[in-house]
């Protein structure tokens, strides 16, 4: 099921419209038919039906569409902050403690390990991101 925003969008083009046009029919700007179109924001609910009409469809189809669900997204920002600080935390800490003679070569090597991996687990959950 498409978002709000989704399905705006792709009714827009299907119509062979561009957000500037959308956005004069509407009489909004065209920034915020871009937020409605990347689920940012929402139309206003008195100009919904405005806004069926001008793409051709019901008020019911356009408001069947799913809210975007973002707290997915906040929850993995949250854990690749996490991946990256204990990354960093352990090369921080193995540095500074090997200047002070606080720390031997074994524990320096599993402190590296744990940044390491650390630092693997984010890119690859990044990796998908990036391509």
């Amino acid at each position: 099921m498409k978002s709000i925003g989704e399905t705006i969008s792709s009714l827009r083009k299907k119509k062979g419209m561009t957000q500037n046009e959308l956005a004069e029919k509407m009489n909004v700007t065209d920034k915020a038919v871009s937020k409605w179109e990347r689920d940012l924001s929402c139309p206003d609910i008195n100009t919904i039906s405005k806004l069926a009409d001008i793409l051709d469809v019901s008020v019911e189809e356009l408001l069947k569409a799913k809210k975007k669900d973002n707290s997915n997204t906040k929850f993995k920002d949250l854990l690749n902050l996490i991946f990256r600080a204990v990354a960093l935390a352990m090369g921080i800490a193995v540095v500074v403690l090997n200047i002070l003679n606080q720390i031997d070569v074994k524990s320096s090597i599993i402190m590296l390990g744990i940044g390491i991996v650390s630092i693997a687990i984010y890119l690859l959950d990044n990796k998908e991101n990036i391509n």
